[in-house]
């Protein structure tokens, strides 16, 4: 009974800041691209729903959440965890999210993993599980919530190694089948009835090669760039991305990523 109604009082909190304030929703926020998406948000005066899968409250996300008290709300999910998906939901139930971040995601492996020969088949579903089942799902499961707001966005994090086109060696089988794939379902996503109808923007968005622990494996051989930039860039393409139902998919700094 009191989880409800905290829920209610947060539902009345957010529904009465919306004159004032957009609602952002990030997964994986708890850590590099997704905890500076949520840092970046909050600080442009966004409220924040900052989701994590861990058992406790991250350290990053706490320390987030008492630089901007009254703008982060963190919240734990499991983007492969479809009942607890649908959970959040009905707890948020009425209040509106402007834009979902997509961010949520592994690599299942460097290359030395994903190797022809000796790839391992749960582990690329599991990939996939993450990467492209996960983000439909949520984007089914809180559609109305993006519905019923003033911005009506939902944007995927995706990888130019997502490019069929681009493909001129092997490499990463998992996580480029996913990328290619989650690309698909969102173009797909956006042709819907129920997206089109009520003028719900999907998009695509990539950091390029950045410096946080996903790409651990390659520091140091390789030029990275810095997660504020390379967000403070995805963000401006969020923000001038078009509104034809093309679905282009864009790196952080305007450049397009062929299909």
């Amino acid at each position: 009974m009191n989880r409800l109604i905290g829920y209610a009082g947060l539902i009345f909190l957010v529904i009465g800041s919306m004159a004032e304030a957009a609602t952002v929703m990030v997964t994986g926020a708890n850590r590099g691209i997704g905890l500076e998406f949520a840092r970046q948000y909050a600080d442009k005066g966004w409220m924040v729903f900052a989701t994590h899968r861990r058992t406790n409250i991250p350290e990053s996300l706490a320390s987030l959440k008492a630089q901007y008290p009254d703008l982060v709300r963190i919240e734990t999910l499991d983007v492969k965890d479809h009942t607890g998906i649908d959970a959040l939901a009905k707890n948020l139930e009425g209040v509106p999210i402007d834009l979902i971040v997509h961010n949520a995601g592994i690599s299942g492996g460097g290359s030395a993993i994903q190797q022809f020969g000796k790839l391992d088949y749960s582990t690329f579903q599991g990939v996939m599980d993450i990467n492209v089942a996960g983000p439909l799902k949520i984007s089914e499961a809180f559609l109305d919530h993006v519905a019923a707001s003033e911005s009506k966005m939902i944007f995927t994090v995706t990888s130019s190694q997502g490019s069929i086109g681009s493909v001129n060696r092997p490499g990463l089988f998992y996580y480029r089948a996913s990328k290619s794939a989650v690309n698909m379902v969102m173009r797909n996503l956006a042709q819907h009835p129920k997206v089109t109808e009520n003028a719900i923007l999907i998009g695509l968005v990539a950091p390029g090669a950045t410096d946080t622990d996903f790409m651990a494996e390659v520091r140091g051989r390789m030029p990275l760039g810095d997660p504020k930039e390379r967000v403070a860039g995805m963000i401006r393409q969020i923000e001038n991305y078009p509104r034809d139902g093309s679905t282009p998919s864009f790196e952080w700094d305007g450049e397009e990523i062929p299909w």
